[in-house]
């Protein structure tokens, strides 16, 4: 137990409250920690601490910047290992995918450094009337709410733009998996960022969260979630016209053509469908096969289901670990009962909760694999968090498309195939602010990341989220 507190104005404190939230692990239901239940109090207080730091922080150049978040990242690339196994211990996720996201972490504020200097207005000459100038600078305090599923690398998402461009930040982490992010803050204080410039505060959404978004002090919202809450973020912030980046939910089609390299697809499926349990916003929900090469392809991907090694996170050869916690479990379990019930799809493997002393205490759920889905399923028309996938036989390539655009959402898409006709096709028609080709899930720090539609408003991720991040004045001079 590391007894951890809120991080406030570059000080651990207690809520102004005295209800705590224990943190618990998903793989065997032992309490780990727990945090403050914060307040609204709390809340005001990280503006204030934020606000109070915002002008000194400002005034650095962007080199200054850049030196402290490079350090927090070669110190976070030295605690890798102890810094996985809390994330592990907190959120479920084998331990080789907690260290790849850690290694994310420090990837993006080392990207950002490189942008260090990339930010600046510029000069335009008015011909017979003068010249002018632009001039960016930085918005004041912004704030971020993120999620459970991956909360060091959404946390280096949000962070980095913000401190890079001079502003501070107060940051709600998700109730379930608050230690890892109050961990990597703890070491950005250590590589030498200011007290005040980035403070977390934890609690409820519907407390912290909705009083963040409220605060007038604060200028910009960067909301990492479900599409609901997504709308109430939206709502709230539009009273203070406030500038709002929404990363909300997906529904992600896989389209598999004939020309496929089906070996290629069949891993692609496997990893973008059971990659973290299921729980990405990217990851594969709905596979979409051609009818010729269907058959196949779906016993070679019920093969590959049936090799994966179910258990704690902390286990090695472990590749999914537990659904991360009893919400969700209770979710999925729900929706296979439902889906057995109104006989709306063939469960060809898993579908059930893994027996056996070592799956008793956690929220453990088989890798599931469902064909012959009706279009009214759940499955189909729901964002499914978690590791079940259904798969939909198309004759065609206009098929696959129509049915992969029957959602509300538009997040992401991949399309396998070699012909580049097919590719061109896919990418100009498929509804999604990222598409894969012959490849999915994989988003690498310079890519420009956000959906359309239902899930979301904004893109996060390479040199346009800096500007989101940034007022753009201009000056007019008459010579």
């Amino acid at each position: 137990m590391i007894n951890m507190k809120m991080q406030i104005g570059g000080k651990a404190v207690e809520a102004c409250g005295c209800e705590f939230s224990d943190i618990i692990n998903p793989a065997t239901g032992e309490f780990i920690d727990r945090v403050p239940r914060g307040t609204e109090e709390d809340a005001a207080m990280a503006v204030e601490a934020a606000w109070s730091a915002f002008s000194d922080w400002a005034s650095t150049s962007p080199q200054q910047r850049a030196g402290i978040l490079y350090r927090a990242a070669g110190i976070v690339r030295e605690r890798k290992d102890e810094l996985a196994v809390l994330l592990t211990r907190e959120q479920g996720k084998p331990l080789t995918e907690a260290k790849n996201e850690i290694e994310g972490f420090a990837n993006v504020l080392e990207y950002y450094c490189g942008l260090a200097s990339s930010f600046h207005g510029d000069f335009i000459p008015i011909h017979q009337s003068g010249y002018a100038f632009t001039v960016k600078k930085p918005l004041g305090v912004c704030s971020a709410i993120i999620p459970w599923n991956m909360p060091a690398l959404i946390m280096a998402w949000k962070i980095s733009p913000a401190l890079i461009s001079g502003n501070t930040l107060v940051l709600k982490p998700a109730s379930s998996t608050p230690l890892t992010n109050l961990t990597l803050s703890s070491i950005l204080s250590e590589a030498g960022l200011p007290a005040g410039v980035l403070n977390i505060v934890t609690g409820p959404g519907e407390v912290v969260g909705e009083s963040l978004v409220k605060n007038r002090k604060v200028k910009r919202i960067s909301f990492t979630g479900e599409t609901g809450t997504g709308k109430r973020v939206a709502e709230l912030a539009a009273s203070g016209m406030k500038r709002v980046t929404l990363e909300l939910g997906g529904s992600d089609p896989m389209l598999v053509c004939d020309d496929a390299n089906l070996e290629a697809a069949v891993a692609g499926a496997l990893r973008g469908r059971f990659y973290n349990c299921g729980q990405i916003c990217t990851a594969v929900k709905r596979l979409f096969v051609f009818e010729s090469v269907a058959e196949e392809f779906i016993k070679k991907l019920e093969a590959g289901i049936r090799n994966l090694r179910v258990g704690n996170g902390l286990h090695e050869d472990v590749d999914m670990g537990p659904l991360n916690n009893r919400r969700q479990w209770e979710y999925i379990k729900e929706l296979v009962a439902e889906l057995k019930e109104k006989e709306e799809g063939r469960i060809l493997t898993g579908g059930r909760v893994p027996e056996g002393s070592d799956y008793s205490k956690g929220y453990f759920f088989e890798p599931t694999l469902v064909a012959d889905v009706s279009e009214e399923s759940r499955l189909l028309n729901e964002e499914v968090f978690g590791p079940v996938l259904p798969v939909v036989r198309v004759k065609d390539l206009d098929e696959a498309i129509e049915k992969a655009n029957n959602t509300c959402y538009g997040l992401g898409a991949s399309i396998w195939t070699k012909n580049i006709d097919r590719a061109r096709i896919g990418c100009e028609r498929l509804n999604a602010g990222i598409i894969w080709l012959n490849q999915h899930l994989k988003v690498a720090p310079e890519v420009p990341f956000g959906g359309t539609r239902e899930s979301g408003i904004g893109k996060e991720n390479g040199p346009d989220a800096l500007s989101e991040y940034l007022d753009l004045k201009t000056v007019m001079l008459k010579t």
